[in-house]
Parts: structure tokens; C-alpha cells; sequence
């Protein structure tokens, strides 16, 4: 008896490979045969081009990283005694030293290499190492956690291996893409995959500027700053995130376009610092419920909500309920697409924008303005690299308080300031935290944020600044000294 699944199983292929029926000769079938990508020339090309990088730093970084905390019911009235009086425990979080590991690659011959600023946040010291396994010590050069890119420079007598620059412009969906980094410090891995989607929006406010190219190229902690490379073995991004519930590599990884990257890199290189076009503008998606209220055509473009005063969008007249189509001869298909190539516009750039009102399209002529600089970016060049004074020198930030919360404090009209934000390793590494209140600088006291500047206006590297500190019902003395000179 036969089985008509196997019967009909070698029909099918009898066809393909060329039998007709019965009696029939067997022909000799020319199997198509998809041709998969060789990367070891990339790799053997490009390997020699990655750097291992080794960041070390003392305290608690802004991210959150560091030392376990203490645990236990009494863990927070303890260590404000240890801070405070200097009972002989554990070192915290900011007085302990920290690694933190990275990958990275040169750009050009004389050392620049690019890495992402978050494998060097608040760095001591940097270090990398070279496939050779020399070890250099690297001078950052400058950094944007907006875009989350780093600049560092080494000095190896030049001719270093560096790698050739392509476009992340002509990336699309489906190319076959490869990573080169140090996973868990495994240095030189090598890793591929394909573009799974460019220009992605991770919907992160911080991170709206930024197009990532999404990729499923096995991505893990260490790869970080390392390059990804097209077929051609140019570097078209930089790897940066995982999207994972693990903390391991799930198939979602998001990396920065290099083009992106290089704008930063000559910004850093001339001016120390990097400025990006503002519009002015708070937006939101065309949806479906604005596409049928508006009885739009489809749900294309970004809807302008409202409009900041004395903003570039308000001199060029553009108003709330507009819906921008177009940006600079680029179309808006969908309110992620904005930000970015508004960002990446040179300020004081007049441009077109072609929005949508009452029904009707009109182009407005913008001259795209400057967003305000990010305070958490660091320079070594230029007028930004001058050395901290004042209030920035101690590494904290404070804010008036309002009448109900010095009630609660049991202060006088008028005293101390709270801090707001430990902005630096000095502040840090003192212990001083957000919500505690500086009652005097150097024995004055200060009940304002202009009294606490006016205070601090003298402060420079290697001055030693004593604060009386309040926290909940404890005070006392603290000094903080100003590092004479500042690894930049």
C-alpha cells in the first residue's frame, strides 16, 4: 500500500529536479544556491582598528552604577553617622573605586577614537588597549551624553591602524551588518546580523534626536562603543543599547549612526563642545483620532501642540494645530522623524518647512535656533576646557526652599539652600546628597541660590571650601577641596 504523503512528497521534488512520469530519466538538477557573506576579509581588514576601554572612577555615577548599598533596618541612620562623624565602616558608594568596560575603535592615524560616553562617564582615568596588547592611556577629548558619543586621544607616535568611515544614510532594512567589540571583556568578538530597521525612535525624552539603527547582531555588555560594519568594511554605526528584560542580548540592539557621530567628532575637534538646531516646538504623532477629526488624507506628519515663545517656529509664524509634512526637503511620515534632523541642522540655518493648515499647504521659511547646551558634557579644548569655578567647582547644584519645607526643617526665615542636584566627584565623593541643606560657605550664611553663587563666586581649583550641612536633625562641618588640576 502507498503513502500518499511520501507519493506526493517525491512528486513534488521529481518535478523540481526534472522527472516527467514513468520511465522517465532522472535529470541532474542545478540546485539554487544562496550565497552567504565571508566576513573574515572585514575582520582581518578591521580587527586591528577596535580598542578594549578601561574607565576607572570613584563614586556613584549618575546612571546609578557603583557599589551594592548597605541593606538592613538601620542602613540609613548609619551611614549618615558614618558621613557625617566618620564612624570606621565600609567605604560607600562614593568613596569606592570603580571599572568600567568598553570597546571602541580608531577613527585616524594620529589616535582619535570613538567610543560611547557612557563607558566613560565621570572617568578618573581611561585606558585602552590595542590588539597588540599595548595599553595607552587616553585623554578624553570631549564628550555629548545627548548622543552619547565620546572623543578620546591617544599618543602612539602615530600610524595607527583606523578604520574607513562609510554612510549610515544608505543603510536599509535587511543588509547584512557585523560587530566587533569585547563582550563580558572577551575582547576582539565578532559578531553579525542584519539592519532590522532604520532610523527607530526609542521614545526616550533624552534620546528623541538621536535615529538609531536597530539591528539583531548579538549585542552584550562590553560591546559597547565598538563599530558596526557594512558588507563594504566601513563602520556605518556605533553599538549602544540592548533592548532586553535579562540584561542580556535578545535580538533588539540599537546603534548610532556614524554620521551622527563624525558631526560630533568635528564639533569636539574645533570648538570642544557640540551645539544642535532647535525649533521650538512640542509635538505629537498624526494618530488616527487626529486624522479623523481633521479628515486628513492619511496619517502622515507631526502635529505642532504648542509653540515656545521667542522660539525660531514662533518668528517664522508657525502655530499650534499646524502639521509639519516636511522639514528641509525631508518628509515627515511620522512625528519621530522631527527631532532629528531638526537637531542635527546648523544653528542660525534658514530652512523650509511645509505644514499643513485649514486644509491648505504652505512652505514657511525657519531659521533654525541653538538648543541649550548639555550641562553633563565634558571638554578638554577651547574655552570649555577652562577648569570649573565657582559653585560648578564643588559638584552640586541647590535651589531655594519654600516656606513650608523650612516649617518642616525648623529653620528661620530666610536660611540655607537645598541641594538639588551632586553634579560632580567632589560633592560625591564628601557624600553630600540631593535634599541636604547648606546652611553657610566658609561661615556665612546663605538663604538663597544668589547668596550661595555669591558665596562660591571665588572658589577655584585647589581651594578648600567648608559647608555647614543639615541633614534631617544631624549638622555639621563639611570641606570639600577643589582638585588643583583636572584629568581632562
Amino acid at each position: 500500500m502507498s503513502h500518499p504523503r511520501l507519493v506526493n512528497g517525491f512528486m513534488r521534488c521529481a518535478l523540481v529536479m526534472g522527472l516527467a512520469g514513468p520511465g522517465m530519466v532522472l535529470a541532474q538538477a542545478t540546485p539554487a544556491v544562496a550565497t552567504l557573506p565571508d566576513f573574515t576579509g572585514i575582520v582581518q581588514k578591521n580587527a586591528p582598528s577596535v580598542v578594549h576601554v578601561e574607565a576607572k572612577y570613584t563614586g556613584r555615577r549618575p546612571n546609578g552604577s557603583g557599589a551594592m548599598p548597605m541593606q538592613g533596618p538601620n542602613a540609613d541612620q548609619m551611614e549618615i553617622f558614618r558621613r557625617f562623624f566618620g564612624m570606621p565602616m565600609m567605604p560607600s558608594p562614593e568613596e569606592q573605586a570603580h571599572t568600567s568596560l568598553g570597546s571602541g575603535f580608531i577613527i585616524s592615524n594620529d589616535g582619535y577614537i570613538l567610543t560611547n560616553n557612557h563607558v566613560v562617564d565621570h572617568a578618573d582615568t581611561v585606558t585602552v588597549r590595542l590588539q597588540d596588547r599595548r595599553t595607552l592611556t587616553a585623554k578624553v577629548v570631549g564628550t555629548d551624553p545627548t548622543y552619547d558619543i565620546a572623543l578620546l586621544k591617544v599618543d602612539a607616535g602615530g600610524n595607527l591602524p583606523a578604520v574607513a568611515v562609510g554612510d549610515s544614510r544608505m543603510l536599509k532594512p535587511g543588509q547584512w551588518v557585523l560587530a566587533i567589540g569585547s563582550p563580558f571583556g572577551f575582547d576582539y568578538t565578532v559578531t553579525q546580523g542584519i539592519v532590522s530597521a532604520v532610523g527607530r525612535n526609542l521614545g526616550s525624552q533624552d534620546q528623541s534626536d538621536t535615529p538609531f539603527i536597530q539591528t539583531d547582531v548579538p549585542i552584550n555588555r562590553g560591546n559597547s562603543g565598538g563599530p558596526l560594519f557594512n558588507l563594504q568594511g566601513q563602520v556605518v554605526g556605533i553599538n549602544s543599547q540592548i533592548y532586553s528584560d535579562t540584561g542580556g542580548y535578545q535580538g533588539v540592539a540599537f546603534s548610532i549612526p556614524i554620521d551622527i557621530a563624525m558631526n560630533v567628532v568635528d564639533q569636539l575637534k574645533t570648538k570642544g563642545y557640540v551645539t544642535r538646531g532647535e525649533l521650538g516646538v512640542m509635538i505629537r504623532p498624526v494618530d488616527e483620532d487626529v486624522v479623523k477629526a481633521l479628515k486628513l488624507d492619511s496619517a502622515k506628519g507631526a502635529i505642532v501642540v504648542s509653540v515656545s515663545p521667542n522660539s525660531a517656529a514662533q518668528k517664522a509664524g508657525l502655530q499650534s494645530g499646524d502639521i509639519i509634512l516636511a522639514f528641509d526637503g525631508h518628509s515627515i511620515e511620522q512625528g519621530a522623524d522631527l527631532p532629528p534632523l531638526v537637531a542635527m541642522t546648523k544653528p542660525g540655518t534658514t530652512v523650509p518647512v511645509q505644514v499643513l493648515r485649514d486644509g491648505h499647504s504652505k512652505t514657511v521659511e525657519v531659521t533654525i535656533g541653538t538648543m541649550p547646551r548639555d550641562n553633563n558634557a565634558r571638554s578638554a579644548m577651547g574655552a570649555a576646557a577652562a577648569p570649573s569655578t565657582g559653585a560648578d567647582a564643588l559638584g552640586l547644584t541647590v535651589q531655594n526652599l519654600d516656606q513650608a519645607t523650612r516649617s518642616q526643617l525648623g529653620l528661620q526665615s530666610g536660611g540655607g539652600v537645598a541641594i538639588a542636584n551632586v553634579t560632580g566627584p567632589v560633592a560625591a565623593q564628601a557624600g553630600l546628597q540631593p535634599g541636604d541643606v547648606v546652611l553657610m560657605v566658609n561661615q556665612k550664611r546663605v538663604g538663597s541660590v544668589d547668596a550661595f553663587r555669591a558665596a562660591t563666586a571665588s572658589v577655584k581649583p585647589g581651594d578648600t571650601v567648608l559647608l555647614l550641612v543639615r541633614r534631617g536633625d544631624s549638622s555639621n562641618f563639611i570641606a570639600l577641596t577643589v582638585p588643583a588640576e583636572k584629568n581632562g
